[in-house]
């Protein structure tokens, strides 16, 4: 498997997966500075011009959420989605916040240009970022954080989701120590082998 991603971007949480499951795979950096996701080459992989992308056997994954599913998947034994449906339902119920309101909120910060014309309209959504993310934090500390991990005691593929989306948090001004939970659960992967192999490659 070829892993295209970008250093600190959600794309990470994929190379995290990958190591908990134990699986072979060649990371590919992007140059985001450069602009290389933008180009005619990337754009053949993966003509949205974002990270992450997984090349497989049966052709090309996109979408972060999709590509963690698709790991759990091919390497049941490593235990990275829950059988029970409740639980399965609640990790996905994490994810799906993170996909569609979390990482929207800090994607405000610096590419509105998605979402309006506009330098003021970006300038106006940068200054919410700090805003929209604490309220984020609210809501994970109280109902997404179970445990240490987003099931409670059992680590699943919400965890490396959440977990690189709070590597941004003081970028976007978020005053941490307000949020205790997200700093153990922050602590807690970081002492895992996944996180530290991931680090070490300077992926974070």
């Amino acid at each position: 498997m070829q892993l295209y991603y970008a250093p600190r971007t959600i794309s990470v949480a994929v190379a995290i997966a990958l190591e908990e499951a134990g699986l072979d795979y060649e990371a590919i950096e992007l140059d985001f500075a450069g602009g290389e996701h933008t180009k005619p080459a990337y754009k053949q992989i993966n003509p949205k011009g974002r990270v992450p992308a997984l090349v497989v056997d049966g052709g090309i994954l996109t979408e972060t959420g999709a590509l963690l599913d698709y790991v759990a998947a091919i390497a049941p034994q490593a235990g990275l989605a829950p059988e029970d449906p409740v639980m399965a339902a609640r990790m996905r119920e994490v994810m799906y916040y993170l996909a569609s309101t979390m990482h929207v909120n800090h994607a405000h910060g610096m590419r509105g240009h998605r979402w309006a014309d506009k330098k003021s309209s970006w300038q106006d959504m940068k200054g919410k970022v700090t805003q929209t993310m604490t309220a984020s934090c609210d809501y994970i500390a109280s109902k997404g954080l179970r445990g240490p991990f987003v099931l409670g005691e059992a680590f699943s593929l919400a965890d490396p989701y959440l977990y690189v989306v709070c590597s941004w948090l003081e970028g976007d001004g978020v005053e941490l120590s307000a949020f205790p939970r997200i700093l153990a659960f922050r602590d807690a992967m970081e002492a895992r082998p996944s996180v530290q192999a991931v680090r070490a490659a300077g992926m974070l």
